[in-house]
Formats: C-alpha cells, structure tokens, sequence
C-alpha cells in the first residue's frame, strides 16, 4: 500500500515541483517551436551555406544525449564567463534539444506542400520568408500536428533532466523527499502520478485533433 501521508507531508515540495515542471516544459515548448520552424525553412534554403547549417544542427542535435546538451550549458559555458542555474541551463537545453526533432517534421510538412503554391506566392510578389510566412508554413504546420503533439509529450518527460542539474523541477524535488523520507517507492509514483497528470491529458487532445484533422482531409 502506498503511503500518502509522503504526498500528504511534503506537498508544498512537490506543488512546487510541479510549478516549474509546468513552466519549464511551456517556455521550452515555445523556444524549440520557433528555433525549429527557423531551422527547418534553413534545411530547404536554395542558399547551400544555410541548407548546411541547418542539417549540421539536426544532425549533431540529434545524435547526442540531452543530458549533455544540459550539461554544455550548466558546465561549459561557466568556463567562457556565462553562468546559469539548473532551471535556466535544464530549459534551454531541453528547448535546443527538442527544436531538431521539431525542424524535421515541419520540414517534412513544408515538402508535402506542392511546390506551385511557393512559385504561385512568388511570382504574386511575395518574398521567400512571406511565401514562408503567409502560405507555406500555415499548411505544413497543420499537416504535422500529430508528430508535433507527440514531440511536445517528449519535451514534458524530457524535462526531468532539470533533476539532474538542481533545477528545481518534480524530479528534483522527489529526490529530496526521497533523501528525507527513504520511502523511495511511494516518492517516486507520485512523481510519476504528477507527470501524468501534465502528459494524458495531451495525449488525449493530441489524438483528439489527428481525428478532426483527418476527417478535414
């Protein structure tokens, strides 16, 4: 039987876990939406220099821990004169981690768009980033919904990684009533009980807009 009197005792910890969970998942969120929108226009540039640039960030972005992501920020750049606490570093690092997954599922959007609507919005004396802007992205962005809302679930359980670095989020704060307590078990399902509360819900509204979206089609 689970012990509640640990939830009961120790809310205010795990309230304010929660808390930040909350805001470092929305700020991340927003951060690695823009920054992957950036990158994936980058990633079908004609300009070669940028095309680059854009697949050297994926490439590398992609195929390295998310703790050492984190850590770059909280450890390395300390060396360079540039200090962040946990929460700071954990958030920005979360949010450069996840914008790589999300630049190549608006770039996969963006090429299901057919190319005459980018040549239609040229030649009606659209720049390339308002064609982008005004036509393009729009429809790609609607197209990739469903993976987006999934990398949005990621982000919420990637968060966890502010644990790590004392960035005061749920995993941190379960560690310490963990320390206190040494009921390790019942500390950590109710940890898993906050996140779940943060995660089910998009489940559901993510796989609420794939049938409206499907049906639109």
């Amino acid at each position: 039987m689970l012990n509640f009197s640990v939830l009961s005792q120790n809310i205010d910890m795990y309230a304010e876990g929660f808390k930040n969970t909350v805001i470092c998942s929305i700020t991340a969120l927003i951060g690695s939406f823009l920054l992957g929108t950036i990158i994936a226009v980058l990633r079908i540039s004609s300009f070669r220099i940028l095309n680059w640039f854009g697949a050297i960030y994926v490439e590398f972005i992609r195929n390295i821990p998310l703790v050492l992501i984190v850590f770059i920020f909280y450890f390395g750049l300390p060396t360079f004169g540039v200090r962040m606490d946990g929460f700071l570093a954990g958030t920005i690092g979360l949010g450069v981690y996840t914008a790589a997954f999300i630049a190549e599922a608006i770039r996969a959007g963006i090429q299901s768009v057919p190319k005459g609507q980018l040549e239609a919005a040229r030649s009606s004396g659209l720049t390339y980033i308002q064609a982008m802007y005004y036509v393009i992205l729009p429809q790609a962005i609607k197209i990739v919904i469903p993976p987006l809302g999934n990398q949005f679930i990621n982000l919420v359980k990637n968060s966890s990684i502010l644990g790590v670095v004392a960035g005061l989020d749920l995993m941190y704060f379960g560690d310490l009533v963990a320390s206190k307590t040494f009921l390790t078990f019942d500390v950590y399902i109710f940890v898993a009980v906050f996140y779940l509360s943060l995660t089910v819900p998009l489940s559901i509204s993510v796989a609420y807009l794939e049938k409206r979206l499907a049906k639109s089609y």
